[in-house]
């Protein structure tokens, strides 16, 4: 299979794995084609597919962790202490997948799709998203 129809094969199974509502293999399908683009830029489409992917895995990890938070802060003020330690650890949980998950984009970005953007869009378009991901662990890093 030549690099060509892989990137293709790769694209296609991001969108089958988002029809899917399957959005960690989204990336992993995505992380492909930006690695077999080498120093070619990304299509607008591999480029959004690429943001969905991650836009969904991240989102539903955030939103746990504020519901998580939220039931540490009603335990912390009932004074229920056990709870407190469990839920603490189980916070500490979503925050590594966060982590991982954050530091994965932005090595990617870094790496590969800001220093080959040659297009101003593509570049503001990453950039945007290096931002959004570096503001996602100052959320629960503070």
């Amino acid at each position: 299979m030549s690099a060509e129809s892989s990137r293709e094969d790769n694209v296609y199974m991001a969108k089958l794995a988002e029809q899917a509502e399957r959005y960690e293999e989204m990336v992993e399908f995505m992380e492909k084609v930006v690695k077999t683009a080498d120093a070619e830029e990304l299509t607008v489409e591999e480029r959004n597919l690429l943001s969905v992917a991650y836009k969904n895995v991240i989102g539903a990890r955030r939103a746990s962790w504020r519901i998580i938070s939220s039931i540490e802060q009603k335990e912390e003020s009932r004074g229920n202490e056990d709870h407190v330690a469990l839920i603490k650890e189980y916070r500490g949980k979503i925050e590594a997948e966060l982590s991982k998950i954050c530091d994965g984009i932005l090595k990617l970005l870094e790496s590969h799709l800001i220093t080959s953007a040659t297009a101003a869009e593509s570049k503001v378009f990453y950039l945007k998203m290096k931002g959004d991901y570096h503001r996602y662990l100052a959320e629960f890093k503070t």
